[in-house]
């Protein structure tokens, strides 16, 4: 089995009692990983799966995890299916992109890293969390009547969600 699927199934196979030790283990351990790669800004992160799942004393499905998780903020998508401990890899982090995707996964424990004022300005920082609220507004630039779609994206009719106490 791939590490690809090994860690989609670490995933979908937690319980009540297992959610919160596997939730310990994988934010420490990418609180770890990200920790050292901001503080070693600007250099790429690379090398292979295993030896890096070591250095950063993680299982490789773990750090398989932290290669799926940072995804949507490199520039160049990995094969993730195909990738093994023996896997090479170097990440072309967008750093403003990762930044703004800690703010919308929720992730205060990464975004709240102190390493993060090694690449970004204070200013920058504060200017890409408005940016993240921004986004999150919906704006409706004429009252919906009551048999449009509601704006919020539900897909019901506006008097059947957001109008129904209007």
């Amino acid at each position: 089995m791939s590490l690809f699927k090994e860690w989609n199934k670490l995933i979908s196979n937690q319980t009540k009692s297992t959610i919160d030790s596997f939730w310990e283990e994988y934010a420490g351990g990418e609180k770890t990983i990200y920790q050292d790669i901001l503080k070693n800004y600007p250099a790429k992160p690379a090398g292979k799966l295993g030896e890096m799942a070591e250095k950063y004393g993680v299982r490789p499905v773990i750090f398989m995890g932290f290669l799926d998780g940072i995804q949507t903020s490199i520039a160049n998508k990995m094969d993730l299916e195909s990738m093994d401990e023996d896997s090479e890899f170097e990440l072309d982090i967008q750093w403003e992109t990762l930044l703004f995707n800690m703010f919308k996964a929720d992730a205060d424990y990464l975004y709240g890293l102190e390493e993060w004022l090694n690449i970004v300005s204070e200013e920058r920082y504060k200017q890409i969390y408005d940016d993240f609220r921004r986004s999150r507004t919906v704006r409706v630039e004429k009252k919906p009547g009551r048999n449009d779609p509601c704006p919020c994206g539900s897909g019901k009719k506006y008097k059947n969600c957001c109008g129904k106490n209007a």
